[in-house]
């Protein structure tokens, strides 16, 4: 690397970043204390300068060692990254030793400012000197700040221009503990592709799918829509982005699950709206999958690749699946990858059932960039930033941030649980014959196929659906069954807790519609939503087995006697746990395998 090079790395550090004259970076520190008023010839003068010549060496050194690191990382051996990793926390730790150490004079300076007496009572301590430490937190800090502290002009006029990362302005733009969830959500989804995808957070999942829909949506534009989309999402287009006098979407409501069924009625839109189209109105598509009620799986892949062979953007809702079922954005080839993916984080990422919470995550480019930059043609103005997270106020604070970083450290092992629960809570209710399970982990369903090619392992999501039509039930009866699941099954409306939940559609979420219209979305009046949790699956089925015994045996004689017997649901618990962590053993790798022998 050239003196000039090393300088330009160097000029990062300094007060005039950007009017800067220095050549070397023995000129940026004497910039350094004019800037500050500071005479050279001092010993203070003197001490700074040595300090400023040193900080400014160690960022030449520093931007070395990360090329150093991006050149011959994919290349190094298991033992070789571990020396790499451990070499850079230690440097880190001595970086902040360093500052630290700078607190004690830093403090002793502004205390003799600031007599705290008489009218001065009440001025502030300065946050710096306390909030060094959490930089050894060994979690997430929660930064509850609405603001930030200003380090000098150019670096402030550099962070409202998206050029200073670290140096945030507003925490309703950016917060450290925001950024931590979002770096966490990227690698979850993206894996070995998490350097080229960046994520913005939102107060909840809707106001993420707004966000991202504002963001890619212009007037006229045409919409594809997967048909079982959550209820919220059918409000939002049909009653605001679709309205004449909102945004004119005309959208197209796909009714199929396949990649076939996905061209053949692409290829039927393009030519309904061929006026549209013709006029410049682009297309896009928006799925679901899995889907809200029934949990149904789409050929994500095949629709992105049928998509994107003519550049259609292809938006995901895979909310059901959390990154442990499905992870789209980690296939290898990108055309069948969708372009944005979206998360509530509410559901299962979290899991406590306490935050709401959403996110959508993209392609680096299309989510943030500088202003005045233009990558791939894409106009830094049209970036979800700038065009729409800088604007809205959606944004999700410290707090919420720190509760779903938390609810992530146990996603895995709660989806694992969640898996088990549903294989055999389904196959429970099936082998009942006055049970019509709609639920793709069962072999026979029409689903099973695309669970298996899409999702991890072939899992199924913890969502389904069950009606007791052929138990021919009254109303009353089935009212009083329903109402005695509580409190094994939990009467909520939410997702993705630890706790099962269960809802009745036509009693509640669709009571609006027509008997017809439930009829047609194959909801009746014994559809039952179950959401599988953490809990017992055993004490889940005895619970049921027992409100069947109560409150149908004496209407419906020997209800309860066609339920599987104890001893075949005991088998079917102990066979599909061991088949489900094998799985997951097997796909973690060998031992052989992690020494990177």
């Amino acid at each position: 690397m050239s003196d000039m090079q090393q300088v330009n790395q160097a000029k990062l550090l300094s007060p005039r970043r950007n009017t800067t004259d220095a050549q070397s970076i023995e000129a940026l520190a004497d910039e350094q204390l004019a800037h500050f008023g500071i005479k050279a010839d001092s010993e203070y003068g003197r001490a700074l300068h040595s300090a400023a010549t040193h900080l400014y060496q160690a960022q030449t050194d520093v931007n070395a060692l990360w090329q150093v690191t991006r050149d011959t990382l994919e290349g190094l051996s298991k033992e070789n990254k571990l020396a790499y990793f451990n070499a850079k926390k230690f440097l880190s730790f001595q970086i902040a030793k360093v500052l630290d150490t700078l607190q004690n004079p830093f403090r002793a300076t502004y205390q003799s400012m600031t007599g705290q007496k008489g009218g001065q009572v009440s001025m502030n301590h300065y946050p710096l000197f306390d909030n060094v430490t959490a930089l050894f937190s060994a979690t997430p800090v929660i930064v509850r700040t609405a603001t930030y502290v200003y380090a000098c002009t150019e670096w402030v006029d550099d962070a409202f221009h998206g050029k200073e990362f670290t140096h945030q302005i507003y925490s309703r733009l950016l917060n450290p503990t925001n950024i931590s969830l979002a770096n966490a959500i990227v690698d979850l989804e993206a894996g070995p592709y998490s350097a080229d995808y960046l994520a913005w957070n939102f107060n909840s999942g809707m106001a993420a799918i707004d966000a991202l829909l504002s963001n890619v949506l212009s007037h006229g534009d045409v919409l594809v829509v997967s048909r079982n989309v959550y209820g919220g999402v059918y409000q939002l287009l049909h009653d605001y982005f679709a309205r004449e006098n909102r945004l004119d979407i005309q959208l197209a409501w796909f009714d199929g699950y396949s990649e076939e069924e996905f061209r053949t009625f692409l290829a039927q839109t393009k030519q309904t709206y061929a006026d549209r189209l013709s006029e410049g109105k682009q297309l896009h598509v928006y799925l679901e999958s899995p889907c809200n009620p029934h949990g149904y799986v789409l050929d994500v892949t095949g629709i992105c690749r049928a998509a994107h062979e003519d550049d259609h953007l292809v938006m995901l809702d895979a909310t059901l699946a959390t990154p442990v079922l499905h992870q789209p954005l980690q296939r290898e080839n990108k055309a069948e990858r969708p372009d944005y993916v979206v998360h509530s984080y509410t559901k299962d990422i979290c899991g406590s059932g306490a935050t709401t919470a959403g996110v959508v995550i993209g392609e680096g480019y299309r989510m943030f960039q500088a202003k005045g930059d233009c990558v791939n043609g894409y106009d830094w103005s049209k970036t979800m930033f700038w065009d729409v997270y800088y604007i809205k106020g959606a944004f999700l604070d410290s707090e919420k941030a720190f509760d779903v970083l938390n609810g992530m450290k146990t996603l895995e092992m709660r989806m694992l649980n969640k898996v088990i629960n549903t294989t055999v809570f389904s196959q429970f209710l099936a082998a009942h014959p006055d049970f019509n399970v709609n639920c793709h982990a069962l072999p026979q369903h029409p689903n099973a196929g695309l669970r298996e090619s899409q999702m991890r392992h072939g899992w199924p999501c913890a969502l389904f659906t069950v009606d007791m039509q052929g138990a021919n039930l009254s109303r009353d009866t089935f009212v009083r069954f329903f109402d005695a699941l509580e409190p094994a099954f939990s009467h909520q409306v939410s997702i993705g807790q630890n706790n099962t939940i269960i809802l009745c559609p036509a009693l509640t979420s669709h009571s609006e519609l027509s008997e017809e219209e439930q009829h047609k979305a194959q909801i009746f009046l014994t559809t039952m939503r179950i959401a599988m949790g953490t809990d017992n699956v055993k004490g889940l089925i005895a619970h049921l087995i027992n409100s069947a015994r109560l409150h149908i045996d004496p209407v419906v004689p020997g209800f309860s006697d066609k339920f599987m017997s104890a001893e075949d649901i005991d088998a079917l618990y102990l066979r599909t746990m061991a088949q489900v962590y094998e799985q997951h053993a097997h796909a973690s790798g060998s031992v052989a395998d992690l020494l990177d022998r």
